[in-house]
């Protein structure tokens, strides 16, 4: 999986935004990218075919949408530490290309109702 060659944290829009080997631009929604952290705190996990719950959330700490810093790991994946100092979950260039069909898809989805509405 190639990395990203650029990776840019957008304030203004909240967004991540990654340019892909084929020069593609992908914003990530910091909001989608914290609710969707894949990490067992917040997915739960599977052992051995059996599925373990996330423990139950609590109130949301301010910082929790805000980015602290975002660090490679090898050449594979990045972690995001959040201003309310959680730091799990490892995103994967793999995991961070599929979600580019899905994002697209939101996307077109809200353009079309949007156009219907108006």
């Amino acid at each position: 999986m190639a990395a990203p060659s650029k990776i840019k944290l957008n304030k203004e829009k909240q967004s991540l935004d990654l340019e892909w080997y084929n020069s593609k631009i992908v914003s990530y929604p910091l909001k989608f990218l914290r609710d969707e952290s894949p990490d067992a705190t917040n997915k739960g996990e599977t052992i051995l075919w059996k599925h373990y719950a996330p423990p139950p959330k609590g109130p949301d700490k301010p910082g929790k949408y805000e980015v602290k810093k975002i660090e490679l790991v090898g050449n594979y994946a990045i972690q995001i530490t959040w201003k309310d100092g959680y730091d799990h979950g490892i995103y994967s260039w793999e995991l961070l290309e599929k979600w580019i069909e899905f994002l697209e898809l939101k996307n077109n989805l809200s353009e079309n109702i949007t156009n219907v509405e108006s």
